[in-house]
């Protein structure tokens, strides 16, 4: 019997290793700038209710602000969530009905799409300007596609198009990931983001928080790795040179998530496109670069 009971002590010693709780800590912790302003603005848009709808089989919190005869709608990248836009939230609200949105973990862009249109269709929004960054901006260009008359104008940032270069250059990375803990996947997350993401964004303190945030239990792995098959999912785009959806391109030239030539690449199909370029301010320029972000975007809603 104690022979036979010695077996599960390697089954135990792995389950606690797989099962391990990924570390919590917030962005109040992980801030590093002197000056607490922004912390602190974060924290009082966080107070702001949320919405909940259950929809594709899963529970969608999303924000709503401002109650302006347009809408702005907002969707994040792999790493973000609904908070991530809370700058460009503030700011266009006055004017705008904004609405962001934090993805539950859907792994292809028709229930992703369904997910957004569900919340449209409750919030009583026919039409829209979408604004996406990242796996949010190829969700826009996606949105477009399957449902331009819900789209008025595009914004599709720091993105890239239809591509098979990003599925050949992480899918091993990905298989592996599918079957490491939680713990183990966030942990290299964080030190991606912490060695090449955040030094690109000018080490930026607020971006450090956010970002780091999520791999410290605000976003699960599931979500992650869902996200990322929606990064690789394809779809048949708009026809590049149309004029009827008015689409406007934001990208940095230091961009460390997207390769230059696929940036090259979407300005090519999206002919009729404006392009504003950000200098050295990396993945996520409406957090640490929030004023030019604001200024480009309001310039190209007001046109």
């Amino acid at each position: 019997m104690k022979k036979r009971l010695l077996w599960f002590i390697p089954l135990l010693l792995i389950a606690g290793i797989y099962l391990y709780p990924v570390p919590e800590k917030d962005a109040l912790a992980l801030y590093t700038g002197a000056d607490k302003a922004p912390l602190n603005d974060l924290a009082a848009f966080r107070k702001l209710p949320t919405s909940t709808i259950n929809t594709q089989g899963y529970d969608w919190t999303y924000a709503v602000l401002g109650k302006g005869p347009e809408t702005i709608l907002f969707l994040h990248g792999m790493t973000g969530g609904y908070d991530f836009w809370w700058q460009q939230m503030n700011e266009f609200s006055p004017t705008y009905r904004v609405i962001s949105v934090t993805y539950p973990p859907v792994d292809n862009l028709a229930d992703l799409g369904k997910g957004i249109v569900a919340i449209l269709d409750k919030e009583k929004v026919d039409s829209t300007v979408v604004v996406g960054s990242s796996l949010g901006g190829y969700l826009t260009q996606y949105l477009a596609a399957a449902y331009p008359q819900r789209v008025t104008k595009a914004v599709f940032g720091n993105t890239f198009p239809k591509n098979d270069v990003l599925e050949e250059k992480n899918k091993g990375k990905v298989a592996v990931a599918t079957w490491l803990p939680e713990w183990l996947v966030m942990g290299g997350l964080r030190q991606n983001l912490t060695d090449v993401v955040i030094p690109a964004s000018e080490n930026n303190p607020l971006v450090g928080a956010q970002l780091l945030e999520n791999t410290y239990g605000r976003m699960s792995k599931a979500q992650f790795l869902a996200r990322y098959h929606c990064v690789v999912d394809k779809f048949q785009p708009i026809d590049g040179n149309q004029t009827k959806i008015p689409v406007l391109i934001l990208e940095s030239d230091n961009d460390p998530l997207v390769p230059a030539d696929l940036r090259t690449q979407l300005k090519q199909y999206y002919k009729t496109a404006k392009v504003h370029t950000f200098h050295e301010k990396g993945h996520f320029p409406y957090l640490n670069a929030k004023d030019e972000y604001n200024t480009a975007l309001r310039d190209f809603l007001l046109k």
